[in-house]
């Protein structure tokens, strides 16, 4: 496997916000009596990030992959800018579908899939999932159960869509 390098600034910020929650229980734990029972992770929303995972693993205990974002930053637009146009690429075939309603596979599938793999380099154990509109579309829940992540979050009136999909995922799946 690749050596990373140095500790990236992802990982350095993430140790440095680590330290704060940790602080915070401690002082929630001795005022209350209670240890509050938490896990630190991250959202993976950039390009860079996704191909520092393995670093980043480090310090996370999950990543949720911001998939708006993700796609923004991967495709190098605005999703209110790109709505004006996205309807015209697709009827000239130009994009299969909007990515910023199902998920591109090929590209910013493959960035989710390299991180993946990259954390649980670092980390077997580590948590993956999406969230994002992504969580609540049928093909990119397929997606998400192709590539092993673990978990989908979506708006609420997207839940019923996305259980169905997943249900129908695994079945597919198995």
């Amino acid at each position: 496997m690749r050596d990373y390098g140095t500790i990236s600034w992802y990982q350095k910020e993430l140790e440095l916000m680590r330290a704060v929650i940790d602080r915070v229980a401690e002082e929630v734990a001795a005022e209350k009596g209670v240890k509050p029972n938490y896990v630190v992770g991250t959202m993976i929303e950039l390009p860079r990030a996704a191909l520092r995972a393995a670093q980043i693993a480090e310090e996370a205990a999950f990543f949720s992959f911001g998939t708006n974002d993700l796609t923004q930053t991967t495709y190098g637009l605005s999703r209110d800018d790109a709505a004006g146009f996205l309807g015209s690429y697709e009827q000239r075939g130009i994009l299969k579908a909007d990515p910023f309603a199902t998920l591109d596979q090929e590209g910013v599938g493959e960035l989710i899939e390299i991180a993946a793999e990259r954390g649980r380099s670092t980390r077997p154990n580590i948590k993956l999932g999406i969230c994002g509109e992504h969580g609540g579309d049928p093909a990119s829940i397929e997606f998400c159960e192709e590539v092993g992540l673990e978990y989908v979050s979506c708006s609420p009136f997207r839940v019923p869509i996305a259980r169905l999909a997943a249900a129908q995922a695994v079945i597919n799946k198995g």
